[in-house]
């Protein structure tokens, strides 16, 4: 009775895997999407606003399911809090950096390759975690250097997106940092719901069973993203 109860079990997590994969395959491609509410206050906004760009930043990063599914990958299999955090402040280090200095400095970037290439953070850190390079190539990248460059390109995105709107220039820095603690508590929240979820799952001889299908579930959702904002760059 032992036995089919867990194989019951597993099979009840693979359909929610599946279920959550088509939710999120349709709507994260979308995840540096800014809402028409945000728009106006950023285009209509003059000064320091530290509250409401914080709010801001939070929701953008809850909501940012690019930034979340990578950040599943990354964390898969970390089981110390202190190499989750290591990890997570190489993404937080790279992602601010970017942020920051592209809308301060107007760095220009083409948002369409900037958020492919976002997709293909997604697919690279899921087929790391199938162990996909030892297999094929015989060496392991930098896991940390490559968390690090990889939230580079997640601050350029968020970047691209914040520059079509014409910030007042009195309080800009202010409010892009106050923007970016907000990213910051809003990365946190939701990294606790998720650290959470797989500290769970984890007492369950399934996770492991199912690690492969997560993370090829990971690699799909970013080739879904990158296949998606190419088709973009070479329509506009």
């Amino acid at each position: 009775m032992k036995n089919k109860k867990k194989i019951l079990s597993s099979k009840q997590l693979a359909s929610y895997l599946f279920l959550l994969a088509g939710i999120l395959f349709p709507t994260f491609v979308l995840a540096h999407g800014v809402d028409e509410g945000t728009q106006r206050f950023l285009s209509a906004n003059e000064g320091v606003a530290i509250l409401p760009f914080m709010y801001i930043g939070a929701k953008h990063m809850v909501t940012g399911y690019d930034h979340l599914l990578f950040l599943v990958g990354v964390i898969f299999f970390l089981y110390r809090p202190r190499d989750v955090l290591l990890y997570v402040s190489f993404f937080t280090l790279g992602h601010s950096l970017t942020l920051i200095i592209g809308v301060y400095q107007n760095i220009q970037v083409n948002a369409y390759l900037i958020d492919a290439i976002i997709g293909l953070s997604i697919v690279y850190k899921g087929f790391d975690n199938l162990g996909g390079f030892q297999r094929l190539f015989g060496f392991q990248p930098n896991t940390r250097a490559a968390v690090l460059i990889f939230g580079l390109f997640h601050g350029f995105g968020l970047a691209t997106k914040l520059q079509d709107f014409e910030f007042a220039e009195e309080g800009l820095l202010t409010n892009l940092l106050a923007f970016n603690v907000g990213v910051e508590i809003g990365q946190f929240l939701a990294l606790l719901f998720i650290v959470l979820a797989l500290s769970f799952w984890r007492r369950y001889a399934s996770y492991l069973q199912f690690s492969a299908v997560s993370n090829v579930l990971l690699m799909a959702g970013g080739f879904v993203l990158t296949f998606y904002q190419l088709s973009g760059y070479l329509l506009a």
